[in-house]
């Protein structure tokens, strides 16, 4: 921002290590360095302080004085988000404030299948926790062992249950905030219906940090299902996937959890580059789908929804193979097959994302109208198609040319990204999907987004944060 410092003045600095305590204020340049990059490594920032707050009362004090003095924060969770929203800029003068402390499990309510967290809680420890319970926290993503609820609820997190659960604002049900000012927004309620004015707690999810600090949270539990299969199915086209989809939902209804499509190219990626991995079918297809059905009533109804899906698949000539898991052991390796896909992409050489959704019915067109624009634009480049297809969420994502080089080709990432996000906007479709906006998609927003929308997303943006203190630069 315009008026904030190259770096912070010393005193400031004491000022807010204070707040907190010497051992939770990093200021030597090696501790503060895991702060100071995201996971792709596209931003490096620089900032000369990272506070690690052990209440809402500490985060409140800090946000009190960042007002006072017009210092801008960005807040950050466990450091996995990949559009940049978590890093703060090169200028030196921002203060990074780490909400990993902030990690108690408050309280388990069996009765009204809600758990209340703090925003440092890690995933994976929230889905133990209510497994523990005899309950399920469905968000699941690849970095759950690490990420945290705030950064969840502030990126909107999606994942792989989206299709049977929603995203991570359809499982959230109240929020705690610290606001710019250092004021507390206490919404810690369990409410299933509410309609007491307008929904505030929504504003700050997925808002990526630029409305306030999500220091704790309802959310939603549910009960475990009683049987759970999952099946890998080889296909001969996109289209056939999207029929199979249909098929699926129709017999399955809610039964269907998941349903992730598979692209050849990302296949093979991985058994060549993934430590471990094992080849799920005997023979190879196009296309492949990952589908899971889980049953409230018992293991054998699982098992007699997901034979029915296939067998009239297999018969209708929608599939052309498919396997169920035959264990526990065997679900397990068939969704980690799934999830190292974008690890083992890194092996081909550099790579230029996108995260977008269409239409469901849309994306057998989308495929095939990117993978022409791109070859277009970028002769020779990869297409590396994954993601989830039931929610309509993509993961398109294109590998340089092989025998390309990598500077070369991060040279064309505005261009690709540009041809990619035509063909989603000519679909009615979303340039973000999961991910959110950051530092990287905030132009292309602003350029493209209806000019009401961005006039109202700043009046929020004014109303809220006056200063500009709040991850300056980012979304908006």
């Amino acid at each position: 921002m315009a008026d904030a410092a190259l770096s912070l003045d010393p005193g400031l600095v004491q000022r807010f290590v204070e707040i907190v305590g010497d051992r939770h204020a990093l200021r030597a340049a090696e501790d503060i360095a895991p702060y100071l990059a995201e996971p792709r490594g596209l931003w490096h920032g620089r900032s000369p302080l990272v506070l690690r707050p052990g209440s809402v009362e500490e985060v409140s004090r800090i946000m009190r004085l960042a007002t006072e003095t017009r210092t801008p924060v960005v807040p950050q969770g466990g450091n996995t988000g990949l559009v940049g929203a978590q890093v703060p800029d090169e200028g030196g003068g921002q203060v990074v404030l780490s909400l990993s402390r902030l990690n108690r499990i408050r309280e388990i309510d069996l009765l009204s299948n809600t758990v209340t967290v703090e925003a440092g809680v890690i995933l994976q420890t929230l889905q133990e926790a209510a497994a523990n319970a005899d309950r399920l926290f469905p968000l699941s993503l690849a970095a759950q062992g690490s990420c945290q609820i705030g950064g969840n609820l502030s990126s909107n997190a999606g994942g792989t249950n989206v299709l049977a659960y929603g995203n991570a604002r359809d499982l959230c049900l109240g929020v705690e905030v610290v606001l710019p000012t250092g004021e507390v927004f206490d919404d810690l309620r369990k409410l299933k219906k509410d309609n007491t004015g307008y929904d505030l707690k929504n504003l700050f999810i997925g808002a990526e940090g630029t409305l306030g600090i999500i220091t704790a949270a309802v959310l939603k539990l549910f009960p475990k299902p009683k049987g759970r299969e999952v099946a890998f199915v080889g296909l001969p086209s996109a289209e056939a996937a999207r029929s199979l989809f249909g098929l699926a939902s129709d017999r399955a209804g809610g039964a269907l959890t998941a349903f992730e499509l598979i692209g050849r190219r990302p296949y093979d990626y991985t058994l060549l580059h993934a430590a471990g991995a094992v080849r799920p079918l005997t023979s190879d297809w196009p296309w492949y789908v990952l589908m899971e059905i889980s049953s409230g009533r018992s293991a054998e109804d699982a098992r007699g929804l997901i034979e029915d899906i296939l067998g009239a698949a297999l018969e209708a000539e929608l599939a052309g193979d498919a396997v169920i898991a035959a264990s526990l052991g065997q679900a397990e390796a068939l969704w980690n097959f799934r999830e190292v896909l974008p690890e083992a992409q890194k092996a081909e050489g550099a790579s230029i994302k996108h995260d977008i959704s269409v239409p469901i019915a849309s994306i057998p067109t989308f495929i095939e109208q990117a993978d022409a624009a791109v070859e277009l634009v970028s002769p020779g480049a990869r297409p590396v198609c994954f993601g989830h297809m039931g929610d309509g969420n993509l993961h398109y994502n294109i590998s340089r040319p092989a025998d390309g080089d990598d500077a070369a080709f991060l040279a064309q990432y505005r261009t690709v990204n540009d041809a990619v996000h035509k063909v989603v906007r000519g679909l009615h479709g979303s340039i973000s999907a999961e991910h959110g906006i950051g530092q990287l998609k905030r132009d292309e927003l602003i350029a493209t987004a209806p000019p009401v929308a961005i006039d109202l997303m700043r009046r929020v943006k004014a109303a809220f944060d006056p200063a500009g203190i709040m991850n300056p630069g980012k979304v908006i």
